[in-house]
């Protein structure tokens, strides 16, 4: 018998026209309501660790960067495309965080433009028996249209496009919706070339599918459901069961499969590894208490679905649900999937969308427990798109033979999708700063120790410590055995300098949390400022050994072992931090100021760049870096440091100083004077900006800038600053008398300079002072060689 004929009949008369509308229609209504966030910054919640503190990320796409994005398990995850993503931003838009953001969001009107794309392919443009049940006289397009418009706008859909951190989520989409739109296409292709015998081991569409599948679970690895996707759509609306050969069917099409499972299983094993010490165990949080958890969090999503609000960016942990709740939630979960179960003969639809929710959700409805919360908006990306093809097609269903069905609809749809993107638009809004974030989060949850930990954290970095702090007691009202809190509450009190009371705090975090590195770290902070150096090592080393890339302990203890002069060993604990974080400005600093020390000036220099290649307004790093240039003898560049050191601190008057020697060094005689000069001005008592404008005056070859008198002046001050005497003032002050023409005081002078011990253990001075002495003896002032 021959293969059937399938013939493509398009939905509607102007489909092409019709599709482009719709997906420009799609893209607009996504960047009216998420384009506001192209003003944002980041949150104070993962966004640091996936971007704005993040050194891999900042530097860009480099090599090491993309084998770092491979081999980490940072954050708990393991998926390096989304690395990759949030690297590129950084390369192509700076580390600012309008890059991030905008991706978002075009990934986000990508993936409602391709769901609607695919939906089209599999329900609008079908084969007559291949893809069946669905297509009705009502058609599809418009359906699947509306599909994609509520995935587009919905509010839930606002924490996975608004949070720079869920990065994952809108790009784990695009490769879901393409794996399933090539899927769809070896399908029919499959239907069409049934005569000629196309096998998926030989389809480009077939392993194109396999490849965006495996890129999505490089960006997520929630995808791992995506197999059991596939069969469903298998099911409906593809229609590749057989009843009458089912057990047949059934093993050919898990057949086909394999590649998929083979991915799912390798993410599952990668994923586990990388959560490993994330995860909960049993007994701190039992499967009956889990299973309970779970049973909520699936009909709380559907409530959700149709009612959005009260949405918040973190749902606290419930243990006090009533039994009643929970076995209620079972009930109505188990009766929906009976239910949809009887019907699907008639409805396939109904089936596949129903378990299309729920088994997408398995790998984070909290059976294998990562976190504290109990369900989170951002989870609900794609799986509730099972739901939204329910409910659509349903209604498609019932309604097509109304006689004013398409005005009905047309007007439904339009005031649903109205209220839905003013929703989406108020609750994008709260994402604007942290704040924002933490006080929605607070107005719509109760009992949420997690926000109020993070909002405290928001107003600290704001300076507002005493509200801060206020935050985290109402934290640890909520629950005293909070380790976090206790912790953050502790740096919030050494901040204002109440170091008892600090320690306090974190000793008790240790005590509920014996391995709570942070607390050890900062309880030897604490020490620290106490000057009790060895049990701050003692902290610091506890800290290293719970957390061996804590990179901020090994600076601190370099600091210890500088601070007690063992330099080497100080040097290595820098270098260990440096390496753990590249970007670590304060080790790079202080490395560069112990090799200054040891007079390796060459490799000074270079830590000293780097502190300022990551923070370029670091003051005292430009200061650091002039002087070892200028030490080494590169004073054009030792010159160009100065003066930046002064754009960021006009003020600092030993920058003026130093500028002006670097000056004199390369005869700028005029305008050295004057740095010195204004570092009078700034400092009245800075003494060797006195003795070295006074020896300038005095003994400069420029002609015009030569003043005796001024310089008698200067070197009489700074003989009464000094309070002793010294070679350098009197010889000086020797200098600016003959100068002047006060020839026997230049001598009387030079000779009491030459009398000092100081002087007679230095014999090139000494010969120097000689050879004044002789010109001072001659009625002859002294003047440097032009």
């Amino acid at each position: 018998m021959a293969a059937p004929i399938i013939q493509e009949r398009p939905a509607d008369p102007d489909g092409k026209w019709t599709v482009l509308g719709v997906c420009v229609l799609l893209a607009v209504a996504v960047f009216v309501v998420f384009s506001q966030t192209l003003r944002y910054g980041f949150v104070n919640f993962d966004d640091n660790g996936y971007f704005s503190s993040n050194y891999h990320v900042k530097s860009g796409l480099t090599w090491n960067g993309a084998l770092w994005a491979f081999r980490t398990g940072y954050a708990s995850n393991w998926h390096p495309l989304t690395w990759l993503s949030l690297m590129l931003d950084a390369q192509l838009f700076g580390l600012g965080p309008f890059g991030p953001h905008l991706t978002n969001v075009l990934l986000h009107a990508a993936n409602a433009v391709l769901l609607f794309l695919l939906l089209r392919r599999m329900m609008g443009l079908r084969p007559d028996i291949f893809v069946g049940a669905a297509a009705t006289p009502a058609g599809t397009i418009w359906p699947s249209a509306f599909v994609a418009a509520l995935f587009a706008i919905h509010p839930l859909r606002v924490e996975s496009v608004a949070w720079v951190a869920e990065r994952k989520d809108v790009l784990s989409g695009l490769f879901f919706m393409l794996t399933l739109l090539m899927y769809a296409r070896y399908v029919q292709n499959c239907a069409k070339s049934q005569v000629s015998g196309v096998r998926w081991l030989g389809s480009r569409d077939y392993w194109l599918a396999v490849l965006f599948f495996t890129l999505g679970l490089m960006s997520k690895p929630m995808l791992v459901t995506v197999p059991f996707v596939l069969l469903l759509l298998d099911w409906w609306p593809l229609e590749r069961f057989t009843i009458y050969d089912l057990r047949f069917t059934i093993r050919r099409l898990i057949w086909e499969k394999i590649p998929f499972f083979g991915l799912s299983a390798a993410a599952c094993v990668a994923t586990i590894l990388a959560q490993r010490e994330v995860i909960y165990s049993t007994i701190d949080m039992p499967l009956n208490l889990r299973f309970g958890n779970a049973l909520m969090a699936y009909v709380t999503y559907c409530v959700q679905m149709v009612w959005p609000d009260n949405l918040a960016v973190f749902y606290p942990y419930r243990f006090d649900v009533p039994v009643w709740q929970i076995a209620g939630a079972g009930v109505l979960l188990l009766s929906v999937t009976v239910l949809v179960m009887v019907a699907a003969k008639r409805f396939p639809y109904l089936p596949v969308g129903w378990l299309w929710y729920l088994g997408m959700l398995v790998p984070v409805i909290g059976l294998v427990q990562v976190g504290d919360q109990s369900h989170a908006d951002r989870y609900t990306y794609l799986p509730q798109v099972g739901l939204y093809l329910v409910i659509v097609w349903a209604i498609r269903d019932w309604t097509k033979s109304w006689r004013w069905r398409r005005q009905v609809l047309g007007v439904t749809a339009g005031i649903v999708l109205a209220v839905l993107m003013a929703g989406a638009w108020e609750q994008t809004a709260y994402w604007r700063d942290s704040e924002s974030l933490w006080m929605r989060a607070l107005a719509c949850t109760s009992g949420n120790y997690i926000v109020y930990s993070n909002l405290g954290a928001t107003i600290m970095d704001q300076g507002r410590f005493t509200e801060g702090i206020g935050y985290y007691q109402k934290a640890l009202e909520l629950d005293p055995d909070n380790a976090v809190a206790h912790n953050n509450l502790g740096v919030a009190k050494l901040k204002m300098k109440r170091t008892e009371e600090a320690m306090v705090c974190f000793q008790k975090t240790l005590e509920i949390n014996p391995n709570f590195a942070e607390a050890y770290y900062n309880l030897g902070c604490v020490f620290d400022k106490q000057g009790r150096l060895d049990e701050a090592l003692r902290q610091y080393q506890q800290a290293i050994e719970l957390k061996s890339d804590f990179a901020e302990a090994h600076n601190s203890w370099g600091r210890i072992l500088d601070r007690q002069g063992r330099q080497d060993e100080a040097i290595e604990q820098y270098r260990k931090a440096v390496e753990l974080k590249p970007d670590y400005v304060d080790a790079h600093y202080n490395l560069g100021g112990i090799l200054g020390l040891q007079n390796r000036l060459a490799e000074a220099i270079e830590e000293y760049r780097k502190a300022v290649e990551f923070k370029p307004d670091y003051v005292d790093a430009h200061g650091n870096l002039a002087n070892a240039l200028a030490a080494q003898g590169k004073l054009k560049e030792a010159t160009q440091e100065y003066r930046r050191t002064l754009a960021m601190a006009p003020n600092s008057a030993q920058a003026h100083y130093k500028l002006g020697l670097a000056l004199q060094s390369q005869h700028n005689f005029t305008a050295a004077s004057a740095e010195y000069q204004r570092t009078i001005e700034l400092d009245p008592k800075h003494l060797p900006a006195h003795l070295s404008l006074a020896w300038l005056l005095a003994t400069s070859p420029d002609n015009a800038l030569r003043n005796g008198e001024k310089a008698v002046k200067l070197a009489e001050q700074a003989r009464a600053l000094a309070g002793i005497e010294s070679p350098q003032l009197l010889d000086t002050l020797a200098a600016a008398y003959a100068e002047a023409g006060r020839f026997d005081e230049a001598v009387e002078t030079a000779k009491r300079t030459l009398n000092l011990n100081a002087t007679r253990n230095n014999q090139p001075l000494a010969d120097a002072l000689q050879m004044r002495l002789k010109l001072y003896e001659a009625n002859a002032p002294y003047h440097e060689k032009p």
